[in-house]
């Protein structure tokens, strides 16, 4: 395909025009501000990632800081990133439309599946996550597996109800989530601070790797913690004047959920001695009865981590069946992909939360850890492929003239940013490491069979 390939209907609308039908008549089907934009891309940041990622990056020591300073850094570049795209493409789909418009049909179905693929095994992740924290709440949960395995399934089923009752409650359910996990976040975050001992640190590197191997491994275990920076471009066509408010959602809800992280990381690391948090399967709990002693603590952070997860899997719910959606319209997905109902594509919701669904009774029935982490890792590869399509989409733009589509004014720094967030996005390939990267390319490569089928279909439509 060329880069000439025309763009959606949608994506040639003004942004006023992109609202569904629903969104006009249905009392259910509401569109996002900039407030509910903005926990949108908070809440689906700050899943469970920040209440687990400490003890899964403290076997490579206090050098796993200095990876998550420099994932910030790239995290809020792709943020700026997409924040320039979507002035320009306030449509819903975010990488699939950006890599579409740049680079013809099979790029942006590249960007679509790959997305699709991190939002469902990620969906199935927090679940699995979540389950650690309601052990905690309900010591019977996590007494058999088959008893984790129905928590799991339950915190992946009762958010699709949400999405299915209706974009009104997916906002409702995202605001209430956002605003009910910070209170113990901020107080590990900011009230650890205070009873920090830098003797908990452990050491800088506490593996046999070279620096820069360690940092590169690090920061793809922690790159999962920061997925979710587009999701107000990918709910575009949702959020009320898109080519203003998505921008800044964007931008303010990864700020934020930045200086969260590193003040919560770094906190928990001077909180829980490192020998303890190498082991620790709830370090936010071991951190807050460190603070205070006793247990009452940790019960909160447990609710805490819940109510995030929860949240999280609302939002993530939503975006994982917005990317299908998007490419459906447009022939590069099944037709079924299209229905819409309330607001929400409810195809899209129902299918990847039984994919979900189905690998977390996976996991639970085959009893590896090691499975599910590479797993985990895959997302972080599959993640990369629409971040690298929709930076490269900006350095094209960019590069060829296309002055309708970037601030003229503004090219030598909009070229900086996408030249590092491209960059960065290359970096986090590079560590996910040989195992994620085939077994990620495998689900690619499985998606080129689905291309050709739906290309071949549209071809005869046309003839």
């Amino acid at each position: 395909m060329t880069s000439t390939a025309a763009l959606p209907a949608e994506a040639t609308a003004p942004p006023e025009a992109t609202a569904s039908p629903e969104q006009g008549r249905d009392p259910h089907a509401r569109r996002f501000g900039l407030p509910i934009a903005t926990c949108l891309v908070m809440g689906n940041i700050i899943g469970g990632g920040i209440f687990l990622l400490p003890a899964s990056v403290a076997p490579f020591g206090t050098i796993s800081l200095v990876a998550f300073a420099v994932l910030t850094l790239g995290a809020i570049a792709l943020a700026l990133v997409f924040g320039r795209l979507a002035h320009r493409h306030p449509q819903t789909g975010g990488p699939y439309v950006y890599a579409r418009a740049a680079f013809g049909d099979f790029a942006g179905f590249l960007a679509a599946w790959s997305y699709w693929i991190t939002s469902w095994v990620s969906n199935a992740a927090l679940a699995v996550a979540s389950v650690g924290y309601l052990s905690v709440l309900f010591p019977s949960v996590g007494e058999h597996k088959w008893s984790m395995c129905l928590a799991a399934l339950a915190m992946q089923w009762l958010p699709a109800l949400a999405n299915l009752a209706g974009t009104r409650y997916v906002g409702a359910v995202q605001l209430v989530a956002t605003v009910l996990k910070f209170a113990p976040l901020l107080l590990v975050a900011v009230g650890g601070l205070f009873f920090f001992d830098p003797a908990n640190l452990g050491p800088f590197q506490a593996t046999g790797q070279s620096p820069a191997g360690a940092l590169s491994a690090s920061a793809a275990i922690l790159l999962f913690s920061y997925l979710g920076v587009e999701s107000a471009a990918v709910s575009a066509g949702e959020v009320r004047d898109p080519a203003r408010n998505v921008g800044r959602a964007t931008i303010l809800g990864t700020t934020g959920a930045a200086v969260v992280y590193l003040l919560g990381t770094l906190s928990v690391f001077g909180l829980v001695a490192h020998e303890k948090l190498v082991t620790s399967e709830a370090p936010f709990t071991d951190a807050v009865n460190a603070m205070f002693g006793g247990t009452w603590g940790g019960t909160l952070v447990a609710c805490a981590a819940v109510i995030s997860m929860a949240g999280a899997l609302n939002g993530w719910t939503l975006l994982s069946a917005q990317t299908p959606y998007a490419a459906a319209k447009d022939g590069l997905f099944p037709r079924a992909f299209e229905k819409k109902q309330r607001g929400v594509p409810v195809v899209g919701v129902v299918v990847t939360t039984s994919l979900a669904s189905a690998l977390t009774v996976y996991n639970y029935t085959a009893g590896s850890e090691g499975v599910f982490e590479i797993l985990v890792l895959v997302t972080t590869f599959t993640a990369t492929v629409p971040y690298l399509l929709s930076t490269a989409a900006q350095i094209y733009f960019l590069l060829s003239g296309q002055g309708e589509r970037v601030r003229r004014g503004r090219l030598v720094r909009d070229g900086a940013l996408a030249v590092l967030a491209f960059g960065f996005s290359m970096w986090l390939v590079a560590g996910s490491g040989y195992a994620a990267v085939y077994q990620g390319v495998l689900f690619l490569f499985a998606g080129v069979a689905v291309y050709a089928a739906m290309a071949a279909r549209r071809q005869r439509s046309a003839g």
